[in-house]
């Protein structure tokens, strides 16, 4: 892909590992990327992948427990954003992310086949990406 086209990419942000989704811009259906560790490579790792995919713009997912309340995980993820935002010079939009991991991982018990924790985080964020694609179709056509 590299500089030639743009790209948006999904974010489900975790302690451990950040799942990673991509969309080709403008037209692009939204799949699974990567998964990077969240450890402190992850500014660097993330920042070349903003780079070499040419992204337009960022969305991240943003928890909250089944009453949709904040919970520990969305303070955390709050505090991610405003690293991004502090750090990437991108536009950053939030979806609301309710039980996409719980999508993800039944849509891969399903297919019946072995996966890992980090197949189910590029999923949800591949589910993040699509939900904000959807949501927000008419508006993103003008960006």
């Amino acid at each position: 892909m590299g500089q030639s086209s743009a790209s948006v990419i999904g974010l489900d942000i975790g302690t451990v590992r950040i799942g990673v989704s991509k969309a080709s811009w403008p037209v692009g259906l939204p799949s699974p990327m990567t998964t990077l560790i969240n450890n402190q490579a992850f500014w660097d790792n993330f920042t070349q992948l903003v780079k070499e995919e040419n992204v337009k713009f960022i969305i991240v997912g943003r928890p909250r427990d089944m009453s949709s309340q904040v919970t520990k995980q969305t303070a955390y993820v709050d505090n991610f954003i405003a690293q991004i935002k502090a750090k990437i010079d991108r536009p950053l939009y939030i979806q609301d992310e309710a039980v996409t991991s719980i999508r993800a991982e039944e849509e891969l018990k399903a297919r019946g086949k072995p996966y890992k924790k980090e197949d189910i985080d590029a999923l949800s964020a591949t589910y993040i990406l699509e939900d904000y694609l959807r949501d927000h179709q008419h508006e993103e056509n003008k960006k």
